[in-house]
């Protein structure tokens, strides 16, 4: 596990949990894409002072892949190093489950996401062009930028 402040953890939500869906709709603004992933894979959620702050969604792709289907953090609390400590969290989780490498994949038009992940050990590994627009009914925009086409990132875990 990572190393938190004492009134912050990051567990596994359990069965019949409510799901945090006002967090999660913020990297991904279709709730019947959420829906279609959410019962497949585990949401894990960051809470500080017994408040949820921050959460990610980790789903197996095969034997050797986790993931990241999605990953936010409430916006009051952005910019404080909790993205960070999501994805390095979701890192360990994966390491110690046996998976070789992590994914995850954002919008062309996610400049801060795409500086993040890369810090965080991640690199680029494909763009599914139109992605964005084929998928989703209503335009993103991000940045002052049309959200368009999937990057996506992966780190291998040695």
């Amino acid at each position: 596990m990572t190393s938190l402040q004492e009134d912050t953890i990051i567990r596994k939500l359990g069965p019949g949990e409510k799901i945090p869906y006002d967090l999660l709709l913020l990297a991904d603004p279709s709730i019947i894409a959420l829906n279609a992933y959410l019962s497949l894979a585990e949401v894990y959620v960051m809470e500080q002072d017994q408040q949820v702050i921050g959460s990610y969604v980790l789903l197996a792709n095969d034997p050797e892949e986790l993931e990241i289907k999605n990953i936010a953090v409430n916006p009051a609390y952005q910019g404080k190093g909790f993205g960070k400590i999501l994805l390095q969290d979701a890192a360990q989780r994966a390491r110690a489950n046996g998976f070789k490498r992590i994914t995850i994949g954002t919008g062309n038009s996610s400049i801060a996401q795409l500086y993040l992940y890369q810090r965080q050990g991640f690199e680029i590994t494909a763009i599914k062009k139109d992605y964005f627009m084929i998928h989703y009914q209503e335009p993103i925009y991000e940045n002052g930028i049309q959200c368009k086409h999937l990057i996506l990132l992966e780190k291998r875990l040695n």
